[in-house]
């Protein structure tokens, strides 16, 4: 039914969900100056009773409605009327859910991770301000309010990213995500003045009941510009060069911000206005989200394979995973890519985690060759990581292989409801495959270069403390048990069915036959295991052997080069030849040009000006004989 005939409730309490993280922003910051060890502790108490909130409305929440709370009248304008709404229906209570639980899980970590960091009041007030504008993305009832949390997620992330900024390279990485993100950020503006002018409203309730009837061209357009959006935010090709970069932050920032949180709102976008991106109305554009998502899943593995950073490689898999959700959406499966995007916060927030175990506890180190026999010093962050590494590989019956399975199954049937994709269904299906295979292959290949062999470093490394240890073994038992729970006992595709397209459920299948599905996760952790413990010298050899592909893979296919050359760099010439021949030449010469006859005219009246009576008696009398020879002559 997905949204008609849904009542909603108004419940005033709706404000305190994101209410919470940014009073502990603020607290974390103002008392952390004088107790620092307070921060982390107040943050994390912030965004635990966030999720508490989102826990009481989650069960609170009528099957056949929503929650509202309209705060005030935002704008008024010649017919035109914006709200300050909040809207808690079942998609928004899935992405609080996620926010907000994983988020606090974040925080508690952060807590020992960031324990000896003399910045950590500003590092927990950022991470709160996160949490504050995430949510206000997910809650907003209309494009606007949507779009503040998009702009407050996007400068939240250049502030984390570049937290450490004394360093120029992680400033850099922090600008770069700023940069790439306002590209896409146009794309959302240019899609929300179209809506308003053709509809009339930007609600997405309201938007709903009007989008039929609209020419193919229209819609095609709009939904064209959201995606643009969605791909700045979602790190899809062509703005996806910033995601990698982000790792300069903190670890905590990249499982928060870049694997769980922010980069899934583009997903969530594609899901909350999936009226605008159906098949029968926008289908060019659905192609158009669909190759996208299938070149981006395909290209950041294979650029993930060479990655010896392991935060890299794990950078590179959440961009690979984002197109993965991005396939679904695309193929019109909006509960897929809800169901995948929910999954993968758990297992890949556990990689993240995991690594910033590893990192800390190799003080720094993050170069996996470096690294090694780490299972027998740290055995619950290994079991963790390897947990998370079979999820994420798509094995039954952990986490991955549900949203994975499903994310293939929809590949197949877009075809049925879109004539455009049909002619690529095959292409989709082999590209995403294989995608899938160097998945499992690169996040073992990490966990076998870091957990199994001999310790390969200079450091002394040890088990993270508690506070860093619990949050991954509660990631790492979602990661196991969170797609069986998701497909069967709570059922997601029947809880989301009353706000999105779900289509038919998923049939039962025996454990054998979801075994044999399992096959590309079966192949790439075999293959993984095998050529990192047994047949390391074929790696090796490969590399030796061809060095200009693994190179072009080490550069991802230089995108950054080629955006430097045809963007960056005629950017930055045009910038300097204006700051030489406009600014200096032509606005601060008119103003010092000024400046001098003024000095000039100002020095010939000095010396005119003796203060002899007798001299300008003489002037006087000069000046005279002027006009009256200029008027005799006249």
């Amino acid at each position: 039914m997905h949204g008609e005939g849904l009542t909603h409730v108004t419940h005033a309490s709706l404000g305190w969900i994101p209410f919470f993280p940014l009073l502990g922003a603020l607290l974390a910051y103002t008392i952390g100056q004088k107790a620092k060890d307070m921060a982390g502790w107040i943050a994390t108490g912030a965004s635990t009773l966030s999720f508490l909130t989102v826990v009481y409305f989650f069960f609170s929440l009528p099957a056949a409605g929503y929650f509202e709370h309209n705060l005030f009248e935002w704008i008024s304008v010649s017919g035109f009327h914006a709200d300050f709404l909040f809207r808690f229906d079942q998609l928004t209570a899935v992405m609080c859910l996620v926010v907000t639980g994983i988020g606090s899980l974040i925080h508690l970590y952060s807590v020992g991770y960031m324990a000896e960091d003399e910045s950590r009041p500003r590092f927990f007030a950022y991470l709160n301000l996160f949490l504050f504008s995430m949510l206000l993305l997910v809650l907003g009832g209309n494009m606007l309010i949507l779009f503040i949390g998009w702009e407050g997620v996007g400068l939240c992330s250049y502030l984390l990213i570049g937290f450490w900024h004394k360093n120029i390279a992680f400033a850099g990485a922090g600008r770069k995500a700023f940069v790439v993100n306002r590209i896409g950020d146009a794309g959302f503006l240019l899609a929300t003045f179209l809506v308003v002018m053709h509809f009339g409203t930007i609600d997405f309730v309201e938007l709903k009941g009007l989008i039929a009837g609209h020419s193919e061209a229209l819609m095609t357009t709009i939904a064209l510009c959201l995606f643009l959006g969605a791909t700045g935010k979602s790190a899809q090709i062509p703005l996806f060069v910033w995601l990698p970069d982000a790792m300069a932050g903190p670890t905590p920032v990249s499982a928060l911000i870049h694997a769980a949180t922010m980069v899934t709102a583009g997903v969530y976008l594609m899901a909350r206005m999936h009226y605008v991106f159906d098949p029968a109305l926008a289908p060019v554009a659905m192609l158009v989200v669909c190759t996208i998502a299938v070149l981006t899943a395909f290209v950041a593995a294979c650029v993930a394979l060479v990655q010896n950073d392991i935060k890299k490689v794990l950078a590179y898999s959440t961009v690979s995973q984002l197109g993965f959700m991005f396939m679904a959406a695309g193929a019109g499966a909006y509960w897929v890519a809800v169901f995948h995007l929910v999954t993968h916060a758990f297992f890949k927030a556990c990689l993240f985690l995991g690594s910033g175990s590893v990192i800390h506890a190799c003080h720094h180190e993050q170069d996996m060759r470096q690294m090694g026999g780490l299972g027998k010093i740290m055995p619950w962050t290994a079991a963790t990581y390897w947990i998370s590494t079979i999820a994420i590989a798509g094995i039954y019956p952990l986490a991955g292989y549900f949203s994975k399975h499903h994310i293939v199954v929809a590949l197949g049937d877009a075809g049925m409801s879109n004539p455009s994709i049909a002619a690529w269904d095959t292409f989709f299906g082999v590209v995403a495959t294989l995608a899938a295979i160097m998945t499992a292959f690169y996040v073992t290949r990490s966990a076998c270069m870091t957990f199994l062999g001999e310790y390969r470093g200079h450091a002394h490394p040890h088990e993270s403390p508690i506070t860093m240890v619990a949050p991954l073994v509660v990631l790492a038992a979602l990661a196991f048990f969170g797609g069986w729970l998701l497909e069967g006992p709570l059922s997601l595709h029947h809880y989301l069915g009353a706000v999105i397209p779900v289509g038919e459920g998923g049939h039962g299948e025996s454990i054998i036959a979801s075994l044999l599905h399992s096959w590309p996760g079966f192949l790439g952790v075999g293959l993984g295991v095998v050529f990192y413990t047994k047949l390391t010298v074929i790696p090796q050899t490969l590399s030796k052997t061809l060095p200009q592909l693994t190179q072009i893979l080490s550069d991802k296919f230089y995108f950054d080069e080629i955006y430097n050359a045809l963007v960056v760099s005629p950017l930055q010439k045009g910038a300097h030849l204006l700051w030489k021949k406009a600014d200096q030449a032509g606005i601060d010469g008119a103003v010092n040009g000024t400046a001098a006859v003024v000095d000039v005219s100002g020095e010939i009246a000095r010396t005119v000006s003796t203060g002899q009576m007798r001299h300008y008696a003489l002037f006087m009398f000069i000046g005279t004989v002027f006009l009256f020879l200029f008027y005799l002559v006249l």
